[in-house]
Formats: C-alpha cells, structure tokens, sequence
C-alpha cells in the first residue's frame, strides 16, 4: 500500500492543470521544456485512466524505481502498478513546489517536489513526494527511460 501510495504521488507531482497552492518555483529551461512536456502528457494520460498514451511516453526499456522495489519495463508498469497508481491519481489534488529540469546531449532530468492532498479512511491527508524522471530524445520525441519515485506522510502539526 505505501509503495502504491508513493508512486502515485510522485506521478501527480507533474500534473499539469490541477490547482496549486502558492505559485511553484519552476527552473526548467526552454531546452528542456519539450521534455518537461513529456513527463506532463504522461501524468495527463496515467490520472485519465488512459494506460496506453501514457504507455506512448514509456521506452519500452523503461526502469521505475520506488519504495525499494522496481519495474524493469514498460509492459511490466503498464501491464499492472499502472493501473492501480491511475485510479489513486483520481481521488487526488496535486500541489508542485518545485520543478528543475536540463538537458545534456540525448539526455534531459525533470525533477519534482510536490504536496499530494488525500483522503484515507475519511479523514485528510497530506503526502510529500519527490520525484527523478530522466528522460532520452528519439526520433519519435523525448522518452521516459527512468523513474523515480519517493515519498512520505507529512505528519500534523502540533498545538503547542
């Protein structure tokens, strides 16, 4: 469950469209930002339910790291984990705080940090999320080749 949890919400930290608390500090440079896009579509496509355009955003050797465990493929991802982390993004509101992105040569990184608001057992709750995609330009555009995932439960605060 907590491995479900994290994927999700680092997949939600690049939703574009969703509302935002403050406005987020973005550091992408226009080189990166057809990447950046990249990453965007396959968060739009995964929290529509849409597992094969997300899938269009995958190479097909793609890693996704998270939690300790692994994917080692973009069939592997999409033919399971895909789906259950799609039906968490439904119920869930985004946040970005921070977006970085570079390119070098075929390679770009987009990394994120994001606050995803949940609900679980009826009672709010917020999560934190940090996320690494690395991402390889093709002939058919940029692609996904790594993912990872971390995140935590951000504990209430105290009245002291």
């Amino acid at each position: 469950m907590i491995r479900f949890i994290a994927l999700t919400i680092a997949a939600l930290s690049l939703l574009p469209g969703l509302a935002f608390g403050d406005s987020p500090q973005i550091d992408v440079p226009e080189t990166a930002q057809a990447a950046a896009a990249t990453v965007d579509r396959f968060f739009d496509a995964l929290s529509a339910g849409d597992i094969e355009q997300a899938g269009a955003e995958l190479d097909p050797q793609v890693i996704i790291l998270e939690s300790g465990g692994a994917e080692h493929s973009a069939a592997e991802y999409l033919g399971g984990h895909a789906k259950d982390d799609a039906e968490f993004l439904k119920a869930a509101q985004q946040n970005l705080e921070r977006r970085t992105g570079r390119v070098s040569g075929d390679l770009a990184w987009i990394a994120s940090e994001s606050e995803l608001q949940v609900q679980q057992d009826g009672k709010p709750l917020t999560i934190v999320s940090t996320e690494t995609m690395v991402l390889r330009s093709t002939n058919g555009g940029w692609k996904i080749v790594h993912i990872h995932w971390s995140s935590r439960v951000r504990k209430p605060e105290t009245a002291q």
